[in-house]
């Protein structure tokens, strides 16, 4: 086995630890950790201080808690709100958003400022949800109908941009045509998949041995999501789609077929814990210890 550093992984860990601790302690200043953690892994990183680097454990578990938090960002999603006056509002609101993202993307275009400018549109259209909701929920506006508005709207950017990204820009060579074909060939997959699923989550037998089981040491519920969230993602980049995809999917999948288990706040502490306290602050951190300060002129196309 070759030797493997962990010493950059230490540096992130500490920021991830610290930042949030510090925040706690200065109660008067309100801004987001994510924020934070992003300016400091540029502080800690080749940048200024070189404390860390992106070595191969860092790396790894980056991207690890990227689809850990797109997976948290699918558990979101509440399909029986996506319905009615709030439904029409959000589908106006993103409308609206994709008018202002292309004329935007035109302009900076015109400025020689990006290279594709429905790439630059697709870009501004993407909302993270999973950074929404830490929001929501610490200023206690989740239930509120300002609230609910933001999380539907945020969903449709998520779930939209994802789908334009895997579909319009995807690392694999094929045409669009075909890409779309293995869109629905996918989205097909994860039909079949999760009617599969709500049977087996119907049977009594099986979810008996889920209750049983999913606060011991075995952890079936966890490891189920866990597996699910793989799963998923292997699916998507075997049908060439971005693996983004498969896990935002994923935990909306998640929330359709297993409701009893996610109204249980434990299972939801868990996963926020693996999530929230593991690995998705390492993607921030990391995040902001690859982000190069120097940026070269643009250079326009002929």
């Amino acid at each position: 086995m070759p030797p493997v550093s962990f010493d950059s992984l230490a540096v992130v860990l500490a920021v991830a630890f610290l930042v949030p601790l510090t925040l706690g302690l200065v109660p008067r200043l309100r801004i987001p950790s994510v924020v934070v953690e992003i300016v400091a892994g540029i502080v800690v990183g080749p940048q200024v201080l070189g404390w860390a680097e992106i070595d191969e454990p860092v790396r790894i578990l980056s991207i690890v808690g990227l689809a850990v938090l797109l997976f948290l960002a699918g558990l979101e999603i509440d399909t029986l709100k996506l319905r009615g006056r709030l439904l029409r509002v959000a589908g106006v609101a993103f409308a609206g958003s994709v008018v202002l993202a292309i004329a935007v993307g035109g302009v900076l275009d015109v400025f020689g400022i990006v290279h594709d400018p429905l790439f630059a549109a697709v870009v501004l259209l993407a909302t993270s949800l999973g950074l929404v909701i830490p929001v929501l929920r610490e200023a206690g506006a989740t239930e509120s109908t300002l609230g609910q508005l933001v999380i539907l709207g945020s969903s449709i950017g998520d779930f939209a941009a994802v789908i334009l990204l895997s579909l319009l820009f995807s690392t694999d060579t094929s045409d669009t045509g075909t890409r779309v074909t293995l869109l629905i060939g996918f989205a097909l997959a994860v039909a079949v998949l999760t009617i599969a699923l709500s049977r087996r989550s119907a049977s009594m037998r099986i979810g008996g041995v889920l209750l049983r089981l999913q606060d011991t040491t075995a952890q079936i519920r966890v490891r189920g999501s866990m597996l699910l969230l793989i799963v998923l993602v292997v699916v998507a980049e075997n049908f060439g789609l971005e693996t983004i995809l498969g896990a935002f999917v994923a935990g909306a999948v998640l929330a359709l077929v297993d409701r009893d288990a996610m109204s249980h706040p434990r299972l939801r502490a868990k996963l926020d814990a693996v999530g929230y306290g593991f690995v998705v602050p390492i993607f921030f951190v990391a995040s902001g210890v690859r982000l190069a300060l120097t940026v070269c002129s643009p250079t326009r196309r002929r």
